[in-house]
């Protein structure tokens, strides 16, 4: 059992909307953001869960260096610092880590670039293209705008990228590396036509491109795979002693965290569970908690066919009878590596309304799931400790306990 770290604010942009507010109002309707997609046109799957109205203007002194993914990481860390009641012109900037999680390298420009290079323009290929692209500028360009100068990390653990990257923050500030990490995720794969083509080739994306709002449908019986999202969230973690010195508001305990790998297969996961189970159990010891005293699972629930299957196994070789589960890629989408994170603060909004969101979609339930999924309408819920589960590409698993403050 490890000391908690304080969650003393947050910022997000996702699909549902700028702002934790426009967030859980849409959650709790219940309601997929999945639309059309006009930078989609044309490919085999044409749609996606996409932030509405983002606007580059709002950081406009790096939005001709930046590529979206970058942009959403940085307006959603000023939103968390603001969040938190923080001055960075009065913080000890040497105490202050980044960690974002990036699934993989942007290639929303990779395309044109890689056109000029095989034409022969060698001196037309931007020299911006590689430092706007690489996964670790989100958390270095969060650092330049805030004047951050700890650690500043980026981790790449694919779909558990956004909850590995809250887990590393909370090993700094156990370490005494840091007194504030900002942490979380960010990702904009639905801006790059070759990252949606290869998701599509590898035929894990929802084809209903007919009905689009009704396509991802975790745990369903109908479930056919899951719609690309995009989005940021980033958490202030703080050591629960320099929150009480500055009074901060404590807006949850990040208590524990567990990581593993499966060592099975380059993309599916192992159908036993074992990994995943290890890393629940990690999660579980860190917090000093057993099985028994989570209130409430936020789960990966990819909406696939065979990812969902072996989640919900696992949960129930974990647990006795597991507790009402959520899945919130059915509103939003899969925001990849920005996913973990965007879930970690559905489930602080979650510990702090008493009120578990339902899975949008969720209508005809699979005979070989045996889990209380929460669907319709929200279920009020006496939450005090929250399970939230990341699994991605390579085998890794990322789990989080979130508790009540």
């Amino acid at each position: 059992m490890s000391e908690p770290v304080a969650v003393t604010g947050m910022g997000v942009l996702t699909p549902a909307g700028s702002g934790e507010r426009a967030l859980w109002e849409r959650l709790c309707q219940g309601r997929s953001t999945a639309a059309s997609d006009p930078a989609l046109k044309g490919m085999p799957v044409d749609f996606s869960c996409r932030v509405p109205g983002f606007d580059p203007a709002g950081v406009k002194s790096i939005a001709w260096r930046t590529n979206r993914f970058i942009q959403l990481a940085v307006v959603a860390a000023r939103m968390a610092v603001a969040d938190a009641a923080l001055t960075p012109k009065r913080w000890d900037s040497r105490r202050i880590g980044v960690v974002l999680g990036v699934g993989a390298s942007s290639m929303e420009h990779w395309p044109g670039e890689t056109e000029k290079l095989l034409q022969g323009r060698l001196r037309a290929v931007s020299p911006l293209a590689l430092p706007r692209s690489i996964p670790n500028m989100a958390a270095g360009e969060v650092a330049l705008d805030l004047g951050a100068t700890g650690p500043n990390l980026a981790v790449s653990t694919a779909c558990a990228s956004g909850a590995s990257a809250l887990g590393v923050a909370k090993d700094l500030l156990a370490a005494d590396r840091c007194d504030v990490v900002l942490a979380g995720g960010a990702e904009a794969p639905r801006a790059s036509e070759m990252v949606a083509l290869c998701f599509s080739r590898m035929s894990v994306l929802s084809r209903r491109c007919q009905d689009p709002e009704r396509a991802s449908r975790p745990f369903d019986a109908g479930r056919d795979g899951f719609v690309l999202g995009e989005g940021a969230a980033v958490l202030v973690l703080e050591k629960a002693g320099h929150a009480r010195t500055r009074r901060a508001g404590v807006r949850a305990w990040l208590a524990g965290y567990g990581a593993s790998a499966d060592a099975h297969h380059p993309t599916i996961p192992d159908p036993r569970g074992k990994g995943a189970a290890a890393a629940i159990d990690a999660a579980l010891a860190e917090a000093g908690l057993r099985t028994g005293d989570i209130d409430h699972v936020n789960a990966h629930g990819s909406s696939t066919d065979f990812n969902d299957l072996f989640e919900a196994r696992t949960l129930s070789r974990v647990f006795d009878r597991p507790p009402p589960v959520t899945a919130n890629k059915g509103c939003l989408g899969h925001g990849i590596g920005a996913a973990g994170a965007i879930e970690a603060a559905c489930s602080v909004l979650t510990l702090q309304h008493q009120l578990i969101p339902p899975v949008a979609n969720f209508t005809r339930p699979d005979p070989r799931i045996d889990l209380d999924i929460v669907a319709g309408t929200p279920r009020p819920h006496g939450v005090e400790a929250v399970l939230s589960n990341s699994f991605g590409f390579g085998g890794q698993n990322a789990v989080l306990v979130l508790t009540r403050a």
